[in-house]
């Protein structure tokens, strides 16, 4: 009976069809039934094969664009089409290794499987209206239908992840506990302005999804766009795990093309609507019928009010779809009027921002503004919303406004949750700006809450302590506990950074020993991470050097040929300056090492590199050449004492004295005139540095200690001579009144006492002696506050290893450190002598 009415039903279209449209549709309407009745297409006859390909045509190509004709359509009766011969590959919606085929019952029973059936039919046999406006351009949207099902995971992931990008937002929230969007759940306003992806729509049946579907074939071009939008919205509410056999359906991707055919006509809701559904429905962000939306919506920004950009906006940030035109023109729209912005709106708008990843720093000024004015009314997770938005965007804002954010952290951190902790600490690492009253009050909450935390959690409170060089042993013990358990959920990017946030500050925890075994340790797990983030590597070895701990299957993965070539290609960062520092400390620590070591002309450009900022910047620092210059002074010349950097792979210079075994200063240094030219080029700032008052006036009392004399001031007034007029001073008055003007300086109190100030070297200059005999080489160290600890005198790792190394190198360490040193830099030169002296010459007991 089907078969003789299928033989009707090709005789009628005989009489309207071409012989070529003829033969297209016997074969599509014969494979439909091939596949109903045995499971697969039926072979064609070699005559029709012949006859297409004389033809030009392949009988599974699409079927031309003919107004006015009505066929059958059977999407799985072929898989390709060609375009400008052009052809592009599509899976069959009916067979897939990731999705049930359609024609199989997802649940028990007859009548649902009758019912299937019954679906299973309407699909196959529906009816489409070819129109020359259907053109062949927007046939792209059928991507939908016959997309990869690898695409719609991709799609779910981002919306997942809830990144414009996809990758880097992924990322960043793995094994993440928290949710970024808490702080749209805390307000009634919220609702809307953003997409609540945790509220689930009202239910819809499958089978109403269906009939939803088969009204499209109906209305067909007949269709609103109040009804497009009404069946998107209803496709949207189908559970999601039903929701593949709706969007592999071709009844899909018409209704997909009837809206871009009647985009202009939509209203702005019934567009907010439509991309609403899409959000539910898990379209990929990279789907055609996207980048259409993009453009309309681009066009209509400025006639949606605020509450409408920030939802749209919203609704891409959980499509997982990068549109940096849209937000260009957002922060346009609002940028004028951001004055007038609510708090919530303040919020939603700053959280899109972060996620976008910029904006400009106009818009970021004001914001500022707005944020202090709302600062007080700020809810906990708000707060930190703000703080993460403004730290992903890279916009800094001042240390007047990170105090006062710091202030209300510090009244709320008990109501805050760990996210919103940990991205208020991301703020103030980026700003600089150490809040003391936060960061304590973070030592009382951190050990109750670091159980619960997430590695990656973890990992961003020490790394911002770290940064900000505070060291709380509360905070660090309670981590370091957590991460032998959790250290299986940590990324390279979480690994690496654990390590350099304990070793930068030189701190070793109570389990130190399961602590590094076991980040090490998960750093061979993740290696294969480090072809992508080879800087990952780097810093977790660097970090290990600090703390002593050298993994030598690692160094050599990090100093291979393929390695290091790899490093060297990164523009982004400068991982050469890494791999020289690595490369410098395996050869002083390492003596056994047998790997891989970094090639010589590598470490040749690097050196000339490190040493062009050295001279011009380490090298000229006021309190580095104040003391150069003295100890030069003091030891008989600038040939005696030389600045640069000793261990040049350790990037910062020192002072190098020798000394022979009497304590005699060893000339070495073969190059003081390059020196002095060299010092030369900060003169007048350097002098500006020093003290202003170096000498002491001179006045008539102390010449009369001095000379031993009375005081002028006990002197009678001179008297009138007989004429009345004033009398004329002595030789001895007029030398007074000269000395009274004179400011006595060292050099002219020791032309007077006859004691030199400019006294000789404290040790005669002698020959320098053979390598054989013992030379004892000084390395003077100028210190600075930030080699040291928040608050304390604990040296930091990475200055702590120098100075292991440099006394592996055979150097005497001589520190100035700077809670001496600076003060004496507005004393008297004699003083500052005195305490070089002290220095030198008692590292000699």
């Amino acid at each position: 009976m089907g078969e003789s009415l299928l033989r009707m039903a090709s005789g009628v279209l005989c009489q309207r069809l071409p012989l070529r449209g003829m033969r297209m549709f016997a074969a599509v309407s014969w494979r439909a039934r091939g596949e109903e009745t045995t499971g697969g297409p039926v072979q064609m006859s070699s005559n029709h094969s012949n006859e297409d390909q004389e033809d030009g045509q392949n009988p599974d190509a699409v079927l031309p664009n003919l107004p006015g004709y009505t066929v059958p359509y059977n999407p799985s009766a072929y898989c390709r089409t060609r375009r400008s011969q052009v052809v592009t590959t599509r899976r069959p919606s009916a067979v897939d290794e990731d999705e049930p085929p359609e024609g199989k019952p997802l649940a028990s029973g007859s009548k649902q499987q009758q019912l299937q059936q019954q679906q299973q039919q309407t699909r196959n046999t529906y009816t489409v209206s070819c129109s020359r406006r259907l053109s062949s351009a927007k046939n792209t949207l059928l991507d939908l239908a016959f997309g990869n099902a690898g695409e719609n995971n991709q799609g779910a992931a981002g919306r997942k992840a809830g990144g414009f990008g996809g990758t880097e937002d992924r990322e960043a929230l793995y094994d993440s506990k928290e949710d970024p969007r808490a702080f749209q759940k805390l307000r009634e306003e919220y609702r809307a302005l953003c997409h609540n992806l945790s509220e689930p729509p009202k239910p819809v049946s499958t089978e109403e999804g269906f009939l939803v579907l088969h009204k499209v074939t109906v209305l067909k071009g007949t269709l609103s766009p109040q009804s497009i939008s009404e069946f998107f919205e209803k496709l949207g509410q189908i559970p999601t795990e039903q929701q593949v056999l709706v969007k592999s359906d071709t009844r899909f991707a018409m209704l997909c093309r009837y809206a871009v055919e009647n985009l202009r006509l939509f209203t702005s809701p019934q567009l907010i609507d439509v991309l609403r559904a899409f959000v539910r429905l898990g379209i990929p962000p990279t789907h055609s019928i996207l980048n259409v939306f993009d453009s309309e919506l681009c066009r209509r920004v400025w006639d949606l009010d605020s509450t409408q950009v920030l939802l749209v906006g919203d609704l891409w940030r959980c499509l997982g779809r990068a549109v940096p035109q849209y937000l260009d023109l957002a922060y346009s729209r609002l940028g004028l009027r951001c004055r007038e912005l609510t708090l919530p709106q303040l919020v939603q708008l700053v959280y899109l921002i972060g996620e976008g990843r910029r904006a400009p720093q106009e818009l970021m000024q004001n914001l500022e503004v707005l944020v202090l004015r709302f600062l007080d009314q700020t809810t906990p997770e708000e707060l930190g919303a703000l703080c993460l938005g403004f730290f992903k965007s890279k916009s800094g804002l001042s240390e007047q406004a990170m105090r006062r954010i710091g202030d209300r952290a510090e009244v709320v951190l008990e109501e805050m949750s760990s996210y919103a902790v940990v991205n208020v600490l991301k703020m103030l690492r980026y700003s600089h700006v150490d809040h003391v009253g936060f960061l304590r009050r973070l030592g009382e909450v951190v050990p109750e809450r670091a159980p619960s935390m997430g590695a990656q959690g973890l990992m961003h409170i020490a790394l911002a302590c770290s940064s900000l060089h505070y060291l709380d042993e509360r905070i660090f013990e309670a981590i370091a506990a957590e991460v032998p358990v959790k250290a299986a959920h940590c990324r390279s990017k979480d690994t690496a950074k654990l390590l350099w946030a304990f070793s930068s500050l030189s701190y070793q925890p109570s389990n130190a020993e399961s602590f590094f075994s076991s980040l090490t340790q998960q750093m061979r797990v993740k290696s294969a991470e480090f072809e992508r983030y080879p800087e990952h590597l780097l810093t977790g070895l660097l970090a290990l050097a600090f703390a002593g701990r050298f993994p030598h299957d690692l160094i050599n993965l990090a100093l291979s040929p393929g390695f290091v070539k790899l490093a060297a290609e990164s523009t982004q960062l400068e991982l050469k300056k890494d791999l020289f520092t690595l490369d410098g400390t395996v050869e002083l620590e390492l003596p056994g090492y047998a790997g891989s070591r970094l090639p010589e002309g590598i470490c040749t450009e690097v050196t000339e590199m490190l040493w062009g900022f050295a001279s011009q910047d380490v090298c000229q620092k006021a309190e580095v050449r104040e003391a150069e210059t003295l100890l030069q002074s003091m030891l008989g010349g600038p040939q005696y004492v030389k600045n640069y950097m000793i261990l040049p792979h350790m990037r910062s210079s020192d002072l190098e004295i020798h000394l022979d075994s009497a304590g005699r200063a060893l000339p070495f240094n073969t190059q003081p005139a390059a020196a002095l030219d060299l010092g030369t080029q900060r003169e007048q700032s350097i002098r500006k540095w020093e003290m202003k008052h170096a000498g002491v006036p001179l006045t008539d009392d102390l010449v009369s200690q001095l000379l031993n004399v009375k005081s002028s001031r006990s002197t009678p007034e001179p008297a009138a001579d007989e004429g009345g007029g004033p009398r004329t001073p002595t030789a001895g008055e007029s030398r007074r009144e000269f000395f009274g003007g004179v400011v006595l300086t060292e050099g002219l109190l020791d032309a007077m006492t006859g004691s030199p100030c400019s006294r000789p070297p404290l040790s005669p200059p002698a020959e320098p002696p053979s390598p054989l005999t013992g030379v004892r080489r000084l390395a003077v160290q100028v210190s600075n506050r930030n080699q040291f600890c928040y608050g304390s005198r604990h040296l930091l790792g990475l200055h702590a290893m120098k100075r292991r190394q440099l006394s592996r190198a055979g150097y005497t360490v001589l520190e100035l450190p700077f809670w001496e040193w600076f003060p004496l830099l507005r004393r008297t030169r004699s003083e500052k002598l005195a305490y070089l002296h002290c220095k030198l010459y008692g590292t000699l007991d």
